[in-house]
C-alpha cells in the first residue's frame, strides 16, 4: 500500500500493511470497539480492515497506522476518510489499549488534521462520535473541536464534532 508517511516527535503514521491486521483484529473484536463497530468474527474484522486499507487506493488518503518511531508495531489507526454515505470528511481515531493515556492519539490526530488541511486544502473536518464515548469526546475537545448540532449525521451517530479550520487550528 502506498501513500504518504508522516512523522511527529514520537510517531510514524503510515498506510496499513497486511501485518497490521492481527493488532486490528484484537481491537475491533474487543469491547474497546463498542463505539466504532465492534465485530464478532475474524472474517468481519478482515472486511472492516480491508475497507479502511482500500480507502487509500480509492481516494489517495485514509486511516494511517500509528507506530512509535522505535518500532513498526501498530498501536492504532488515525486519519481522514470519507466513506460512502458520510456527508463530510471525517477525522477518526482508534487507539489500542496499550497506547492509551500517553497522548499518542492527540499527537497523531493533530498531525493527520494538519496534513489534510495543508495537502488537500480541506476547510473543515468533523469527527462522528457516539454520545457515550467520553474518551473520544475529550480528545476532540482537546483538539478544539466543538459539538455541531446542525451538522448532518453519519451512520445514525448522534454527535458531530467540528474541528477548527486551517486558520484556527493549533
Amino acid at each position: 500500500m502506498s501513500g504518504p508517511v508522516l512523522e511527529t516527535e514520537r510517531l510514524v503514521l503510515r498506510p496499513p500493511k497486511p501485518q497490521d491486521f492481527e493488532s486490528y483484529l484484537g481491537f475491533i473484536t474487543s469491547d474497546r470497539a463498542q463505539y466504532v463497530g465492534r465485530v464478532q468474527t475474524r472474517l468481519a474484522a478482515w472486511k472492516a480492515f480491508a475497507v479502511e486499507a482500500g480507502h487509500w487506493s480509492l481516494h489517495g488518503y485514509g486511516p494511517w497506522v500509528v507506530t512509535l518511531k522505535s518500532t513498526d508495531r501498530s498501536l492504532g489507526q488515525v486519519g481522514v476518510w470519507h466513506p460512502e454515505g458520510f456527508p463530510e470528511r471525517e477525522l477518526g481515531w482508534l487507539i489500542w489499549a496499550e497506547a492509551e493515556g500517553k497522548g499518542l492519539a492527540y499527537e497523531a490526530a493533530m498531525a493527520a488534521r494538519d496534513h489534510d488541511y495543508r495537502v488537500y486544502g480541506t476547510k473543515t473536518l468533523v469527527s462522528y462520535i457516539e454520545p457515550d464515548n467520553a474518551r473520544s469526546i475529550r480528545l476532540a475537545e482537546r483538539m478544539g473541536a466543538v459539538l455541531d448540532p446542525a451538522a448532518e449525521k453519519a451512520d445514525e451517530i448522534d454527535f458531530v464534532y467540528r474541528h477548527p479550520g486551517p486558520e484556527g487550528a493549533r
